[in-house]
């Protein structure tokens, strides 16, 4: 597929590395020379110096057969533009636009064919957010995704010493669950090396188990298997920039929220829109400040701040001083491996988070959902499986049939996605309802039609592999 990236800043790298490495055409345009010169060091693709949002950095990029164009660089305005040209005069198929602003959001119609003519809009601050917010309802969680629409919920955890789970078969985990339950560990990291999850494979303390439910059974299942955290109640962030202002509108109506922002007019516009936020002006490193808002005190200190190094600096303070977990945004992929497991619970790389649903577009066949795991060197899909048993590799066989390859598992499929299924009920009485009815993955289970099917690739090579097993053959259509 022949991709040209717009901006070369965070996220357009990130994409770039994660597309080429799939061995994609990539072209990326920027402004900033020196930058783009050390992509080309590092990575096989091309470059262009130039405006992204003018036809001639475009045509030079080569927009006129190209198959789809993503827009990021940090204006707003720069990508609607460019999406805009993409779609009027080059006639790209595929326009994908990063936004900030949530002006463009909430009026769909700006983006039709007829405006701004975008595809998909990504707003990575929003993704970053929905992210975290996971996080804060699964405390004892290191990572928290959703797939088929929010139906099915993947929750990894560290296996600690006197758990359930703990010197156990994973063949044995049906036998710790309530028989209306079921659940499966779809892929565990030992010492930062993946190991296949099979009946007889042995959970050992420190392993990072990814466990898979229904969304409506996980935090059951959860409870059943380990320890629970106590609740989040008390959040202090650090950074009142988009994503923290952005976070502090999303918890505060449900929990205790302090927010520290550096810069006096920022502190007192995000005052203005908060509503049952403290809004402190200060420094987040500073050790007084902290102590004085009772730190100790905090159930989760949040650093979201555009500066890897204040993030950690301000993160492993609070976590000295008493902060009992502690998140925080990394950009560079060297120091989120560095410092997460220590003063620093959870490092989360914005860039690797936003990734996923970019890639869901870019992808071959129909995936659904595509995610990041272990800052990008595994992956969870979903794919939708098409045809028929004539048509499909996978269509009317057995799990055990399929030829997988080596290092991918199928977790689970949700069958009849369009039918709402009734999964619990309000404190009123209310009905719970959820589309499509989860079937977790055993050996004997079987592929039908229309199935979203959820697999896990231990190895990102592996993903290729699994894309072609969904093609359909061309008697298909």
């Amino acid at each position: 597929m022949k991709v040209i990236i717009l901006g070369a800043g965070q996220v357009g790298a990130s994409v770039a590395e994660g597309l080429v490495s799939e061995e994609n055409d990539i072209t990326i345009v920027d402004y900033d020379a020196a930058r783009l010169a050390q992509l080309q060091d590092r990575l096989d693709l091309r470059t262009v110096v130039g405006d992204a949002a003018t036809p001639s950095a475009l045509r030079n990029a080569g927009a006129d057969d190209a198959d789809m164009i993503i827009a990021v660089t940090q204006s707003d305005q720069s990508n609607l533009v460019a999406c805009k040209l993409a779609h009027s005069v080059f006639n790209v198929p595929t326009r994908i636009a990063r936004l900030r602003s949530r002006d463009f959001l909430e009026d769909e119609s700006l983006l039709s064919p007829e405006n701004f003519a975008v595809d998909f809009a990504l707003c990575p601050e929003q993704v970053i957010t929905d992210y975290i917010r996971r996080l804060i309802e699964f405390p004892e969680a290191l990572q928290v995704l959703n797939f088929a629409n929010n139906r099915v919920s993947l929750v990894a955890v560290q296996a600690f010493e006197g758990g359930l789970l703990v010197g156990k078969q994973i063949k044995e985990m049906r036998d710790l669950l309530p028989p209306d339950m079921d659940a499966r560990i779809a892929a565990i990291f030992r010492r930062d090396q993946p190991v296949f999850p099979e009946g007889d494979t042995v959970v050992e303390a420190g392993d990072e188990v990814f466990l898979l439910a229904a969304a409506e059974h996980i935090r059951p299942v959860l409870r059943q298997l380990r320890r629970m955290m106590k609740p989040v109640e008390r959040i202090m962030i650090a950074g009142g920039g988009n994503i923290g202002l952005r976070l502090a509108k999303t918890l505060e109506k449900r929990y205790e929220i302090k927010i520290i922002e550096g810069r006096k007019e920022r502190a007192e516009m995000i005052a203005n829109e908060l509503d049952n936020t403290l809004v402190l002006l200060g420094d987040a490193t500073d050790e007084e400040l902290l102590e004085q808002e009772n730190i100790a005190e905090m159930d989760l200190f949040l650093a979201v701040t555009n500066d890897d190094e204040d993030n950690i600096m301000s993160g492993s303070l609070a976590k000295r001083l008493g902060s009992k977990r502690v998140v925080a945004l990394i950009n560079r992929r060297a120091y989120a491996e560095m410092i997460e497991g220590g003063p620093i619970d959870i490092g989360i790389s914005p860039a690797q988070v936003s990734i996923g649903a970019l890639l869901a577009h870019v992808r071959q066949g129909d995936v659904a959902e595509v995610h990041s795991l272990r800052r990008g060197a595994a992956e969870a899909l979903e794919l939708v499986a098409h045809g028929d048993a004539k048509t499909s590799q996978i269509i009317g066989k057995r799990i055990d049939q399929i030829d997988w390859p080596h290092g991918v598992s199928v977790a689970a499929l949700v069958r009849n996605f369009d039918k709402a299924v009734i999964v619990g009920q309000t404190d009123d009485w209310t009905a719970i309802t959820r589309h499509g009815e989860v079937v977790i993955a055993h050996h004997d289970t079987v592929i039908e039609p229309e199935d979203h099917v959820i697999v896990f690739c231990t190895r990102k090579k592996l993903v290729k592999k699994v894309e072609k097993l969904f093609q359909v053959n061309f008697h298909f259509f």
